[in-house]
């Protein structure tokens, strides 16, 4: 099963996605956007640049457990992983991302 963008609402009325993997684990989650087209615009984004390993922010959470951001060519970031055990699974949820982004689906779970 290929990857796919969920499009949803959070509790506070705000529009979120969330990238999950063929096996259905959550690989990035975004901001909270109060537009649903901005939120559209922020899937386009990680399409676009998901790719580029330039475009990934590796680094530790306050606690010291590896993971990252992904980040837009202005800088802003995009998309948060979550935490990882190990450096190296935080870079296997990073050529996950890569390879599942570009061509994933949109759900679209939004009120």
């Amino acid at each position: 099963m290929a990857g796919k963008f969920e499009l949803y609402t959070d509790k506070a009325g705000e529009y979120r996605f969330r990238l999950k993997a063929g096996n259905g684990e959550i690989i990035l989650a975004s901001e909270g956007y109060k537009q649903k087209s901005s939120a559209e615009n922020g899937i386009d984004s990680v399409r676009k640049n998901a790719p580029n390993d330039a475009r990934y922010e590796r680094k530790d959470t306050a606690s010291g457990k590896p993971m990252f951001n992904l980040k837009a060519t202005n800088g802003q970031v995009i998309g948060t992983s979550e935490t990882y055990s190990s450096a190296s699974a935080r870079d296997a949820g990073i050529e996950s991302v890569k390879k599942n982004a570009p061509d994933a689906t949109v759900e679209n779970l939004s009120a």
